[in-house]
């Protein structure tokens, strides 16, 4: 055994490791050991299991001395580095243990089963002064260097989203392989052995660690979805959005969505979607795909640095370690999430079956297992279209039905979809209006008729570039078919039913791009945000709120905002929304539009509804013309947009808000909105109030032009504020 040099040549002594947990995952730490041993930079000194290991299993590593005691075999072994790999809800402890005495640290994933285990454990390392390296070993390719090395030098434009995926499979045995697996908790400690916490953890942490917001103080929001196939206490089919504020001032976002119930398990892999391109970095291959617009793909492969390498490396050069537990936070923000989120959904029968298994996890050949049908698809189009698995739609209705009733049920349990966690610190010009530091999402549902028609997100948690405002989704008919779209691939800040307005004073509350006269599209650092101020009143079937829009802390508008659901008839429902733009900032100001800034065609800004994209572009018609062409730019009193499954007729109910011309896309992708600045800037003086009402038929089904005029009818027969 040859001893490992320094960078100076003089030769420095193996290091001596005790492994603890040697079985399970267990067993590659051990091959990593066994290989680095024969390299001279380790010396396997000790390893701690409840049953000791036989000749055959230490084969390659000498006479290690084996105990089932930890801290007796950390000392008598004299060990400078222990490899942590057992059980979740033991980690905290065993690395207090090697801390206290010295000992450096390789900690498998996930690190604690909770964010207070995480701080106690970070403490006791950082009191005791010794490194500790967290095992994701997926941080260790170098391909993540080069995925933010492209994205730094602009290869795929501006970051629209990372999306992550990861289709799996596990037998039914290895739920039963340990008393911990598939657990939430275990005689009354926290365990968290979810999909997302532990076999798929790598998929978001390395999202997180490419994307720069991996520190608990990056993060801004979560929203999960929790599901199970598998007779457990975890979860087994998921997804989650992560959303991260960076010190820089700029913010990202995570889909990812992940399952042990693949039809046909895969690469997991994570894909960076910009305005340019996008790169797909399938991490335990270390390959790399760049798509660039203009350009033929590449495909690259790349080097990994070992963790336990790394970790000798930095005890005897100096060389920094890859993964410290700071490098962790936000993935622990993730832990937390789960841990404190209500119990997984469990899958109707009619979801998921049974087939024998392949023994992936277990070695138990012909286990049986059980798969989610056609959960492959939703997990790519999870990572693809940046959307949670309710929010997936083929235009026809949910993909995952399963997925949209588990999302209402939970929305009527807790009050709002998804669990959201507020970050300690907030930038300037990305916190709440009050100024408190934190940021915590709410919503709330719209029922009419008995049945719930819509979910308002008064404060939801969105990157800066989308210019974050309340909007309405899902919106369903009231056979439950999604007519809205949330953060669409095609247009991320698209958001399901809003008031967007690219162009206030010069600031961008539309999302994305500000068109520029002689310039183009261009990403500008102008997005303003329209923040919920509170109730004026609120019911089961509407409501009424105060809404501050600002810019870099500064009110431009105060908004008095009223939004009511009501029936119709056995198979349609209208949305009324009104608005009261107030010029607050005391000079005066003017809303514009790609158009008036030079775009022709594009005075879109004001009332703005994103349906579903469907197998095929819907219809668009008025009461006297047909077609996207002639409906797009008309001062028509109604519009209606339709397809097979559904049903939308727009209707001004006051007259400004007929005067305003009708902002409609069809091909492209489907989009409705009554435009403020078609052709000409409005202008707005210091203390006016501008007023609209658009009242919208949401019907299942195919209307033809006379019954859709006749929803129109019955959508406008009650006058407004003017």
């Amino acid at each position: 055994m040859a001893p490992a040099s320094t960078a100076a040549g003089a030769a420095t002594p193996a290091l001596p490791v005790v492994l603890a947990g040697a079985r399970g995952h267990g067993r590659r730490h051990l091959d990593n050991i066994r290989r680095l041993a024969r390299e001279g930079l380790v010396r396997p000194a000790g390893i701690c299991e409840l049953t000791p290991l036989d000749d055959g299993e230490l084969e390659g590593l000498g006479s290690p001395e084996q105990s089932a005691d930890f801290a007796a075999l950390l000392e008598s072994t004299g060990a400078r580095i222990a490899v942590v790999c057992t059980p979740i809800h033991t980690h905290t402890d065993l690395a207090l243990t090697a801390a206290e005495r010295g000992v450096h640290l390789l900690l498998e994933k996930p690190p604690a089963p909770s964010y207070a285990e995480f701080e106690r454990m970070v403490k006791g390392v950082r009191a005791a002064g010794v490194a500790c390296q967290i095992g994701f070993q997926s941080l260790g390719s170098h391909a993540v260097t080069a995925v933010r090395d492209l994205i730094a030098d602009g290869a795929i434009g501006a970051v629209r989203g990372i999306g992550a995926a990861g289709a799996w499979s596990r037998d039914l045995a290895y739920w039963e392989r340990a008393p911990w697996a598939g657990r939430r908790r275990l005689e009354g400690r926290d365990v968290v052995d979810g999909v997302l916490t532990n076999p798929l953890a790598h998929a978001v942490a390395t999202a997180l660690r490419i994307d720069g917001g991996d520190r608990a103080e990056d993060v801004a929001g979560i929203e999960l979805e929790l599901y199970r196939a598998n007779a457990i206490e975890s979860d087994d089919t998921s997804c989650v959005r992560l959303r991260t504020a960076h010190g820089d001032g700029t913010a990202g976002e995570i889909t990812a969505a992940v399952t042990l119930c693949a039809e046909r398990p895969g690469e997991p892999y994570v894909v960076v979607h910009g305005t340019g391109g996008r790169i797909t970095f399938w991490y335990k291959q270390d390959r790399l795909l760049l798509e660039r617009d203009g350009h033929a793909p590449e495909t690259t492969e790349h080097a990994r640095t070992d963790l336990l390498r790394n970790l000798v490396a930095h005890l005897t050069g100096g060389e920094e370690l890859l993964v410290p537990p700071e490098r962790t936070g936000a993935f622990m923000r993730l832990v937390e999430a789960v841990r404190t989120a209500p119990e997984p959904a469990p899958l109707p029968g009619g979801a998921w079956r049974t087939e024998p298994g392949t023994g992936n996890g277990t070695g138990a050949e012909g286990s049986a297992r059980r798969i989610v049908t056609g959960i492959d698809e939703l997990v790519a189009a999870g990572a693809e279209e940046l959307a949670l698995y309710s929010e997936l739609s083929d235009g026809s209705g949910p993909r995952a039905p399963w997925a949209a009733a588990a999302a209402r049920a939970g929305a009527r349990a807790e009050g709002s979809r998804g669990m959201t966690v507020p970050r300690p610190e907030t930038p300037e010009g990305t916190g709440n209006p009050e100024g408190t530091g934190t940021e915590a999402a709410g919503s709330v549902e719209l029922r009419c008729a008995g049945r719930a028609v819509a979910r308002y997100e008064y404060r939801p948690l969105l990157a800066g570039s989308q210019s974050p405002r309340p909007y309405l989704h899902p919106v369903r008919t009231l056979g439950g078919t999604a007519v809205t779209e949330l953060r669409p691939a095609d247009h991320v800040h698209h958001l399901g039913v809003s008031m967007a307005v690219p162009d206030v004073g010069g600031a961008n509350f539309w999302g994305g791009r500000t068109f520029v006269r002689g310039r183009g599209p261009v990403e500008l650092d102008n997005h303003g945000r329209q923040d919920h101020l509170g109730w004026i009143d609120l019911r089961e079937d509407g409501f009424t709120e105060e809404v501050a829009w600002q810019r870099d802390g500064r009110r431009l508008l105060t908004e008095r905002r009223t939004v009511t659901a009501r029936a119709l008839d056995a198979d349609c429902w209208a949305l009324d929304f009104t608005t009261e733009l107030t010029n607050v900032c005391g000079e005066e100001l003017s809303v514009g539009s790609p158009a008036t800034n030079g775009r022709p065609g594009a005075g879109y800004g004001g009332f703005f509804w994103r349906p579903p994209v469907g197998p095929r572009p819907p219809e668009v018609f008025t009461g006297d013309a047909e077609g996207e062409e002639a409906v797009h730019g008309s001062r028509a009193p109604w519009l209606a947009m339709v397809t097979d499954a559904w049903t939308l007729v727009f209707a001004g109910a006051t007259e400004d808000t007929r005067r305003d011309r009708w902002f409609v896309r069809a091909a492209e992708y489907p989009g409705v909105g009554s435009a403020l600045a078609w052709d000409g800037r409005l202008p707005l003086p210091a203390g006016r109030t501008v007023v609209r009402r658009v009242v919208t038929g949401v019907a299942d089904g195919r209307l033809e032009r006379t019954a859709a005029a006749g929803v129109a009818a019955r959508l406008t027969g009650k006058e407004g504020p003017r």
